[in-house]
């Protein structure tokens, strides 16, 4: 999943939202003293990981990336990941009980008050993510065109991530069905894996 998922299930907890978010830029152990990590930022780390954990290895996900793969290639898994955010982010109200723009609100507010403390590339991200206000507009086949056309400019190789919306388009209601399927799995595994953690 990608960063509206991500922040949505880090349960409205400041730290674990910060955690969540600056997962991909924390290496080893989030513990580790060299981190300067608080305890639920810890937390948040490892919520992240067993998100994509979970994910990576679901079916559904599974059949969305085969889908995805002959355009693709190994990078089918991005595409996947920004295609369901776009799936929650049109049936967010429905899903969560709470207005998208209401959530977008409080989740950028806390993780401006908190950036200080970010990695380097982790305050790069989110300066980007506000100025151009990304998980409002996953809700649009747009939004999704300009996020990945952006992610496409960041891989090494040919990632097909600029013409995938193509995919997005012909295979929306399958893709829809898909997440349809996977995302309250995902919501229990989360309220499992913060139990587990003790938050």
């Amino acid at each position: 999943m990608n960063i509206l998922a991500h922040g949505y299930l880090s349960n409205r907890n400041e730290e674990l939202i910060v955690g969540n978010f600056i997962a991909d830029f924390v290496k080893g152990d989030p513990a580790h003293p060299r981190h300067g990590l608080l305890p639920g930022e810890i937390a948040g780390i490892r919520l992240h990981r067993a998100i994509d954990t979970f994910t990576d290895s679901h079916t559904a996900v599974a059949d969305v990336r085969e889908l995805l793969y002959p355009r693709c290639h190994k990078y089918a898994g991005v595409a996947v990941d920004v295609f369901f955010d776009h799936f929650l982010a049109v049936r967010f109200a429905e899903l969560t009980g709470e207005p998208l723009n209401q959530f977008v609100r409080y989740f950028y507010n806390v993780l401006t008050r908190r950036s200080r403390r970010f990695p380097i590339p982790a305050a790069r991200m989110l300066d980007a993510m506000i100025r151009y206000d990304w998980l409002t507009h996953y809700q649009t086949a747009e939004g999704v065109d300009r996020t990945l056309i952006g992610l496409s400019r960041r891989t090494a190789f040919p990632s097909g991530l600029d013409t995938v919306i193509i995919d997005f388009e012909q295979q929306y209601s399958t893709i829809g069905r898909a997440f349809d399927g996977f995302w309250p799995q995902l919501v229990n595994h989360c309220r499992q894996t913060l139990m587990e953690i003790s938050l």
